[in-house]
């Protein structure tokens, strides 16, 4: 009799749960992504592959809407006051974890305006430098700095930019003291290092890739907590005297807050499905880009945790845009 109510019992949940999971019909019609950076992009690129794969397994278009400028700040705007139905993603990045603190008068809030769905990947940046500059490795390249301070030059893609900021980190935990020289863009900057207008800089790998394996820049170190498979025999920070650094952007899938749980769920499920699969991983690997995962949960710690890190560079800098 105990063994029969517990059958029926057991059987129940698993029927309200198969219900739940199914209760919304997702997707129906088109999903727009929303992207903060241009077409070309690392996260233009990785949304698109993506949000191809999505659409080819439900029928229904993945979108996506580039909304660039103001660092990203008017596509996350635009993205927060979209309707919590699903049908609108917005691609969160390293970038909304600066521009938290940097901004001061942002309309919105990402903790509190998005849900967190999955960490999709992280790229690192390599510190790069004109083969001017006589240094083969981080801590020469420290010790070059600290002897003669004030003099070398590091580039950026601009005020508040992820290199930007990790120009700022290993600048502080190295104890160093290097000018920075901002630019309106990676392009930019890229440019006048290898003219020999600036000294070192952060760049993505993509980016700086083509450069390194022509000689025309080197690398020193790559900022993520292990090495690229793209160039193995490049060191990371951390293991070039500036233990336990990492600074990496990423990019992640979140929806307007008060999208249902059930939506959630199947998003995650689904792009991470999306982020297994073989070739995917191999075009974003070409790039320099690394797979992430997880849970809606975990993906949410993650993000917290970016948030206090890069708040707290931003105020020690006194970094501020109105």
């Amino acid at each position: 009799m105990k063994r029969a109510l517990l059958c029926t019992v057991l059987c129940v949940f698993v029927a309200a749960v198969s219900l739940t999971a199914n209760a919304v019909d997702y997707p129906t019609r088109p999903v727009r992504v929303i992207v903060g950076l241009t077409a070309g992009s690392g996260v233009d690129v990785m949304a698109r592959i993506v949000g191809q794969k999505l659409a080819e397994a439900t029928g229904q278009p993945f979108i996506i809407e580039n909304r660039p400028g103001a660092g990203s700040n008017i596509a996350t705007r635009f993205a927060a006051q979209a309707a919590p139905d699903g049908y609108t993603l917005f691609v969160a990045t390293v970038a909304n974890a600066i521009n938290a603190t940097l901004y001061k008068n942002l309309q919105f809030d990402v903790l509190r305006d998005f849900s967190p769905v999955i960490l999709a990947a992280t790229a690192p940046n390599l510190l790069i430098v004109n083969p001017k500059v006589q240094v083969k490795t981080v801590e020469e390249f420290i010790e070059l700095a600290k002897k003669q301070p004030g003099k070398l030059t590091i580039g950026s893609s601009g005020i508040g930019t992820s290199p930007q900021m990790t120009g700022e980190l290993f600048r502080r935990r190295a104890g160093i003291d290097i000018v920075p020289v901002p630019f309106k863009g990676g392009p930019e900057a890229t440019t006048a290092l290898l003219g020999g207008q600036i000294d070192c800089l952060f760049a993505i790998t993509s980016t700086a890739l083509p450069h390194i394996e022509a000689g025309r820049l080197r690398a020193l170190a790559v900022t993520s907590r292990a090495r690229s498979p793209l160039l193995p025999n490049v060191p990371t920070v951390s293991e070039s005297g500036l233990p336990g650094f990492e600074a990496v952007t990423w990019f992640g899938f979140t929806v307007p807050s008060g999208t249902p749980r059930n939506i959630i769920d199947w998003l995650n499920v689904e792009i991470g499905k999306v982020l297994t699969m073989p070739d995917v991983k191999q075009k974003l690997a070409l790039q320099g880009i690394d797979i992430s995962g997880g849970t809606p949960d975990q993906f949410g710690v993650y993000m917290q945790d970016e948030f206090a890190k890069w708040g707290r560079l931003v105020k020690e800098s006194g970094a501020a845009v109105d």
